[in-house]
């Protein structure tokens, strides 16, 4: 009798829109969208590439990849058991399947994140299958096609699974370079460092009819505001109004619009054959590539050396050991000094430029000109302030989109004038609000990580006080990565990652432990590069002392980067990234 339930159970659906009892083969010949309200079910990835390619086209891509707990989480259970779990109710290797195909007869490559998996979450697997899709993309000549479905980044593999959406952007950004289509499909949901990375950084947006999308997600932004939410906001008819989407398109209509695109194309590339593009500079494979920018890394004569200078005589000082959580509450001191601080004691003569020439001047951000040791600089940092008024003036340190965008503005002038860009990064994330979203916080953040990636100027980043998930990594895609002794940076907050992974939020202090976010943790993950001590009891009680130290650490790693040429220093800046991937990053950190 029970096996008889289980199998009449098997044979219908419930559909999560309108609570209609559906004939599941009925439901699945309507490509799981409810014949009587137009809800789009959720796909597992292999569905989806049904859906998609010519039927017998279908080439998957090796997904074996060596097994990765790169900083040995654990909540309340080990990470290892909850991949276990995840390859067993799935089938699958990991939250994403990436292979070649045709669509309509038109080859692509497509990586199909697939939210059943640990959330869809972006781990360092994830990041390099599909950099590695993009990069065979780019071996082919061939379009990508992004599939996306994830709540965002993977906390269980801390900042690691944070430079992932460096790595896929650099990636997409080559396939720019080199002429070729990308196209993201967000399907529901698509949020977190997955939103604001890859799936709105490439050269067309569409959206499954019924997909949400954003940054934040609903829960934390009403938790952040107190208010409750507009009617359909972050859904994909919400994104189109406010100009973040190309179309929004029903699902028996996405393969249609696809095989237009890519035919469109197509056309473009043939007529463009009588005129061949001139041939890439680089070696032709990805291990050639790859042999290249290891043997650069290390050639003494090369002046790429200068990328990884020796540390300065203070940076060998052995820094003070503090548990995590206390570190924690460190960096988020009241009178902690910041950018502005900063800006008045270790740069001189700052002229400060104002708004992002679309309408916004986010107080969050500052930046301008200024000169360090006589050098002009471009500067460029969040600011919160010391008193609660100022901190309500500026958001708490966290951007809106016009913050991210005057950031931007200034990178790219800093580009055009030759000038080199050092941010100071002290933010607990962007700004989750509603106004955020609805002018396109994922696609700015998205912006500011792909430009920098090619930006061809020195950039040199400093973590001075909280660096926390996109909002962070927006300003701290660069050459050399440093870090105040008791700074943090992080996928995500203590308390965030604590409600969701354990019991309750009072567990903050364990998740701070777990996620592997102090200074020396991540110089040893390889995700910072030097790590500036602060005077014996904190940069608060000497502030004149800290501003000292990072000044003569700057100069020390900032004078090197100005003898290498551009061309290089974008090179190695992207090798940089691409080493952050299971094969490449983690083992080379030496962690495990």
């Amino acid at each position: 009798m029970t096996a008889i339930v289980r199998r009449e159970e098997q044979l219908w659906s419930r559909c999560a829109g309108c609570a209609s009892l559906l004939y599941r083969k009925r439901l699945r010949r309507n490509l799981d969208v409810c014949p009587e309200c137009g809800e789009h079910a959720r796909l597992g990835a292999p569905e989806r590439l049904r859906q998609l390619v010519d039927p017998g086209s279908l080439r998957p891509l090796s997904d074996l990849l060596p097994e990765a707990d790169p900083i040995d989480f654990v909540d309340v259970l080990p990470y290892p058991h909850r991949l276990t779990a995840a390859r067993a109710s799935t089938g699958l290797a990991e939250a994403v399947v990436c292979a070649t195909a045709t669509i309509g007869g038109h080859p692509v490559a497509l990586a199909v994140m697939d939210f059943r998996f640990l959330g869809g979450s972006l781990g360092c697997a994830v990041g390099e299958l599909i950099t590695r899709t993009a990069e065979r993309a780019l071996d082919d000549r061939i379009p990508l096609v992004l599939v996306t479905a994830s709540g965002g980044a993977r906390m269980q593999e801390g900042a690691l699974s944070l430079m992932q959406m460096a790595t896929v952007s650099q990636a997409i950004a080559a396939l720019r370079e080199a002429g070729l289509l990308t196209v993201s499909v967000l399907t529901d949901p698509t949020y977190g460092g997955v939103a604001a990375s890859f799936a709105t950084n490439t050269d067309l947006v569409l959206a499954e009819s019924g997909a949400r999308m954003g940054f934040a997600g609903p829960r934390v932004i009403r938790q952040v505001t107190g208010r409750a939410l507009p009617e359909g906001f972050q859904t994909a008819d919400f994104l189109l109004r406010h100009g973040q989407v190309d179309m929004v398109v029903q699902r028996r209509s996405l393969r249609g619009r696809l095989v237009a695109l890519l035919a469109a194309t197509r056309a473009g590339r043939a007529a463009r054959a009588d005129h061949p593009p001139v041939p890439r500079q680089e070696p032709a494979s990805r291990r050639e590539r790859l042999a290249d920018d290891d043997a650069a890394l290390t050639r003494p004569a090369d002046p790429a050396a200068a990328v990884a200078p020796s540390p300065t005589p203070g940076a060998v000082q052995t820094p003070t050991v503090r548990d995590a959580w206390d570190t924690v509450r460190m960096a988020r001191h009241p009178a902690r000094p910041t950018t502005l601080d900063y800006l008045d004691s270790v740069f001189d003569g700052f002229v400060e430029l104002h708004g992002d020439r679309l309408g916004g001047d986010c107080p969050a951000i500052v930046g301008g000109v200024a000169r360090l040791a006589g050098r002009h600089v471009m500067v460029i940092g969040h600011q919160k302030g010391h008193t609660t008024a100022e901190l309500v003036a500026r958001n708490f340190g966290m951007a809106s989109p016009a913050g991210h965008r005057k950031a931007l503005r200034l990178m790219r002038l800093a580009a055009r004038l030759s000038l080199p860009v050092v941010t100071l990064v002290d933010t607990p994330g962007a700004d989750p609000g509603v106004s955020a979203e609805e002018q396109g916080q994922a696609a700015a953040i998205a912006e500011n990580i792909l430009t920098l990636t090619v930006l061809p100027t020195p950039v040199l980043a400093v973590i001075t006080g909280e660096g926390g998930s996109g909002g962070a990594l927006a300003l701290a895609v660069a050459d050399r990565v440093l870090m105040l002794e008791n700074a943090v940076y992080s996928v995500i907050s203590p308390e965030g990652c604590a409600a969701i992974l354990w019991p309750d939020r009072s567990a903050a202090p364990q998740a701070a432990r777990a996620l592997r976010l102090t200074a020396p943790d991540l110089c040893r993950l390889g995700v910072v590069d030097e790590v500036v001590p602060e005077p014996s009891a904190a940069a608060h009680d000497d502030p004149a002392e800290t501003a000292h130290r990072l000044r003569a650490a700057l100069l020390a790693n900032l004078l090197p980067l100005l003898d290498v040429p551009p061309a290089m220093l974008v090179r190695l800046r992207r090798q940089r990234f691409r080493r952050f991937g299971t094969t490449r990053g983690v083992n080379r950190a030496g962690v495990r």
